[in-house]
C-alpha cells in the first residue's frame, strides 16, 4: 500500500477536535474487581485523564498466571463509562475480544506489542472490525523493532475500513541489561513519523520504564522532545497489591501531580527540541555501548580461564590480526575511517589483555 494513501485517509478527528493536549490515557494494568475498577476511575475523574483503560485479558508468556478477568470485567468498564464519562478502552489479541467489546461499548481498543508481531493476528482482528468505522483502533509497536511490521498493522486496519487510527510506542526488548523493561528507541519512532507524519502517536512510559522512578523523564522526552500527542500511564488504587506489573504502577493522585508537573513545563523552540532529540539518541546509543563493551569484557574474562585451564598463551597473534581485518572492513562498509576503528580495538584489545592475565 501507498504511505501518502494511508496518511491522506487517517481521520484524526477523535484526537484534534476532542481534547486538549496530551491526551491521557490511564488505569489499571489489569482489572481485578470492580470495587478497584470503579474507585480507581472515580478518583481519576475530573482531572487530565480522558480515557480510562484496563486489561481485561492479559497474554502472559507462562501458563498459570493471573490471565485477566475475561468477560465480566467489560461490564465493570461499561459502568465507568456511564458513572464518569469518561471513555473507556481496553486490549484486544483476537475477533471474539473484539466481538465482546463492542457489544459492551468500548470506545477504544488497543492491539498489543505481541499481537502486532502476528500478521495472522492482526488479520484476524480487521476482519472482526470491518464496518466498525467509528472505533478508535491503536497499535502498539511490536516487540522487536521492526517498522514494517508495525505500519503492516495499521494497514491491515486501513484494508477493512478503520480510518480512526493511532499508535502506541511502548518501546521494545533489548537482549541487554537497562534501566528501562522495553528500550525506548526513539529513533525507531522519528522513522515511523517521517513515513506517517500523520498518524498520532501516543507513548506508554509505563511499559517502556517498568518502574515509578523514571516515568515523569520519560513522558517528558515523549511530549516534549519527539512531540507525542498523547500518553498511556498506568494507575491503580492500591498499586503496591496490584495483580500484575505493580511495579509500574501509580496512584491516581501521583499520575494527576505528574501531568501537572508535564504541563507545567514548556518547549516551544523547534531549534532546542531538535538538538535535545539528537542528544537523546546519543545517549540510547552510548548506553548500548557500554553494555555491550561490559558483555565483551565478561566474555573475555570467560576466555582467560579457558586459555590459562589449557595452557594457552593469553596473546594470540594471528586471532588479533584477523579481528582487526574483519573489523576495518566491516567499518569501511558504514563510512567509518580506519583509525577510528584502529584506535577503538586497540584500547578493547589491551584491555581484554589486562584482564586474562589477571585471572589467577
Amino acid at each position: 500500500m501507498e504511505k501518502n494513501i494511508l496518511n491522506k485517509s487517517i481521520d484524526r478527528s477523535w484526537i484534534d477536535n476532542k481534547w486538549n493536549k496530551p491526551l491521557i490515557i490511564s488505569g489499571p494494568c489489569s482489572a481485578e474487581s470492580e470495587e478497584q475498577i470503579l474507585e480507581t476511575a472515580d478518583r481519576l475523574k475530573n482531572s487530565y485523564v480522558q480515557i480510562f483503560r484496563a486489561g481485561i485479558w492479559k497474554p502472559r508468556t507462562k501458563p498459570n498466571n493471573f490471565e485477566g478477568i475475561g468477560k465480566k470485567g467489560l461490564s465493570w468498564l461499561k459502568k465507568v463509562k456511564k458513572d464518569t464519562g469518561l471513555m473507556v478502552a481496553t486490549e484486544i489479541a483476537n475477533a471474539e475480544h473484539v466481538r465482546l467489546s463492542i457489544s459492551f461499548g468500548i470506545d477504544v481498543l488497543w492491539i498489543g506489542a505481541r499481537s502486532t508481531a502476528s500478521p495472522f493476528t492482526i488479520q484476524e482482528i480487521a476482519e472482526a472490525l470491518e464496518g466498525e468505522n467509528d472505533k478508535i483502533v491503536l497499535v502498539k509497536n511490536p516487540i522487536h523493532p521492526d517498522l514494517d511490521l508495525w505500519i503492516g498493522s495499521l494497514e491491515r486496519l486501513f484494508v477493512k475500513g478503520i480510518r480512526k487510527l493511532g499508535v502506541i510506542h511502548r518501546g521494545f526488548y533489548t537482549y541487554k541489561s537497562s534501566k528501562y523493561r522495553n528500550q525506548p528507541n526513539w529513533n525507531m519512532l522519528l522513522n515511523l513519523r517521517s513515513m506517517l507524519p500523520r498518524i498520532p502517536i501516543i507513548c506508554d512510559p509505563s511499559h517502556i520504564c517498568g518502574n515509578k522512578k523514571e516515568l515523569l523523564d520519560i513522558a517528558k522526552k515523549a511530549y516534549y522532545i519527539f512531540k507525542c500527542e498523547g500518553l498511556m500511564i498506568e494507575s491503580h488504587c492500591s498499586p503496591d497489591q496490584a495483580w500484575s506489573d505493580a511495579a509500574q504502577q501509580i496512584t491516581p493522585e501521583n499520575l494527576i501531580k505528574m501531568i501537572k508537573e508535564l504541563k507545567l513545563n514548556s518547549c516551544d523552540q523547534k531549534d532546542a527540541r531538535d538538538l535535545d532529540s539528537l542528544r537523546i539518541l546519543i545517549d540510547e546509543l552510548d548506553e548500548n555501548i557500554i553494555t555491550l563493551l561490559a558483555e565483551r569484557m565478561n566474555i573475555a574474562k570467560k576466555l582467560g580461564s579457558l586459555k590459562k585451564s589449557s595452557k594457552i598463551a593469553v596473546f594470540q597473534p594471528k586471532r588479533w590480526d584477523n579481528i582487526m581485518e574483519k573489523s576495518l572492513k566491516l567499518g569501511s562498509s558504514f563510512g567509518l575511517s580506519d583509525e577510528l576503528l584502529k584506535g577503538i580495538f586497540k584500547i578493547l584489545h589491551e584491555e581484554s589483555i589486562k584482564i586474562q592475565n589477571n585471572i589467577k
